[in-house]
């Protein structure tokens, strides 16, 4: 195969849909929208699940079950395995971690898991640990010291050493006549 005998792979392009230009064209008149209505108008489109004012499906089937999407914790999995990588006494903490690519993205906080086997002595700090993974950590003579979870504002974490934001001082009062 060379330059001079390159060839398209049948069905890569396709040819313009030429609309409206007769109807032995085939697609002449009202150009593949069919007949009148909604549909046939420019600029229509309905959404998804939309049966056009009828009650649609979606809310005449019953809802079933709990959802708590919104307030669920989300924990950011590390594996013993991927400790290896740091040298023995290190402390090993979301900052190291999130250097590291170890820890990426939005999360609540990290959970260490025992998958794989850790090699190092290490000063693990997580947001919670299995109990496989923290005694692991502590077998090899290590510390794996849990923090306490984040508290949820507005779907932001909130570090749990921050402090509330201190109040204006108060303005000095007039001196009275």
């Amino acid at each position: 195969m060379r330059l001079h005998n390159l060839k398209r792979i049948p069905g890569s392009r396709h040819r313009r849909k030429n609309v409206g230009r007769g109807e032995s064209s085939g697609r002449g008149k009202t150009s593949g929208r069919g007949g009148k209505g909604q549909s046939a108008r420019s600029g229509s489109s309905m959404r998804p699940g939309f049966e056009g004012g009828q009650m649609p499906l979606i809310r005449r089937v019953p809802k079933r079950g709990f959802n708590n999407a919104r307030f669920k914790t989300t924990w950011h999995p590390v594996n013993l395995r991927d400790l290896n990588q740091f040298a023995d006494g290190t402390r090993v903490d979301e900052k190291l971690l999130r250097e590291k690519r170890l820890a990426t993205g939005n999360y609540d906080g990290i959970k260490l898991l025992g998958d794989g086997k850790l090699e190092r002595r290490l000063s693990v700090v997580v947001h919670a640990a299995s109990a496989s993974a923290r005694k692991a950590v502590e077998d090899l003579g290590g510390v794996c010291e849990v923090l306490p979870r984040y508290k949820r504002l507005n779907k932001k974490r909130v570090s749990p050493d921050s402090k509330p934001a201190e109040a204006a001082p108060a303005a000095p009062e007039a001196p009275k006549a």
